[in-house]
């Protein structure tokens, strides 16, 4: 019997799951960096960054530099449990998918 997967529901956004991976790759990154390696508009990853910030996934820096506002975006602890968690279930799902494909179980063949 196969193991049962759990996909965290909140990563099945491929915007979500895009702005958790950029942020797994460094330490603090800028809102603009962010925007432009995810490749949506300031409005989408505003409204993103809102979600994952309310489950924990993200934590959120405003601040001045200078006169100039700017926001900065951190994969908290949780999040980058999150996405290790999600990855992980995303393997086993293709594992078993490879395993079925060589191992056809209940399949009849179609021909004969």
């Amino acid at each position: 019997m196969d193991e049962v997967v759990r996909i965290d529901p909140l990563l099945t956004d491929a915007t979500r799951l895009r702005i958790l991976a950029v942020l797994a790759s460094c330490d603090w990154a800028e809102f603009s960096f962010v925007c432009q390696a995810t490749g949506v508009t300031k409005s989408a990853l505003s409204k993103q960054i809102s979600k994952l910030e309310a489950h924990s996934y993200v934590q959120v820096w405003k601040g001045y530099r200078g006169k100039f506002p700017r926001m900065a975006l951190r994969l908290t602890e949780r999040g980058r449990r999150a996405i290790e968690d999600h990855l992980a279930a995303l393997q086993v799902i293709v594992s078993q998918a490879r395993r079925h494909d060589r191992d056809p179980v209940g399949q009849e063949d179609p021909h004969g």
